[in-house]
């Protein structure tokens, strides 16, 4: 399975922007989902999942309520909507998948994208 992270980009504070990870399988709507995100001097961190059905989505606490998951089986899509985005959101953001189910951990995750860049400024 090959993944492509597009939509990241320079955005202020308190904007938003919506990350797309596209699959090349056919198959991808068997697969969990799941971004995470790496900024400068820190680990990569565990963002928001998606369940292969959709049906199960989980966030970190840093952004519940501002960030949503969704996913586009017709087209091999899985988005993240990030809204009211903040500094500290600044990272490249990784898509990642595994038929395993859902996961909190990189090392559950088989697949990975190559990132976005995501730029907050404040």
């Amino acid at each position: 399975v090959q993944l492509v992270e597009s939509g990241g980009g320079l955005v202020q504070a308190g904007g938003s922007l919506r990350l797309s990870c596209k699959a090349s399988s056919r198959t991808f709507s068997s697969y969990a989902v799941g971004w995470f995100r790496r900024a400068p001097v820190k680990e990569r961190d565990f963002v928001a999942g998606i369940s292969w059905s959709g049906g199960s989505t989980y966030y970190s606490d840093s952004v519940k309520g501002r960030f949503t998951i969704s996913r586009d089986s017709a087209t091999n899509t899985v988005y993240l909507q990030m809204s009211s985005l903040k500094p500290e959101d600044t990272a490249v953001y990784y898509c990642a998948a595994d038929t395993d189910g859902l996961g909190r951990y990189s090392y559950e995750y088989t697949y990975w994208g190559q990132g976005t860049q995501v730029t907050v400024s404040s």
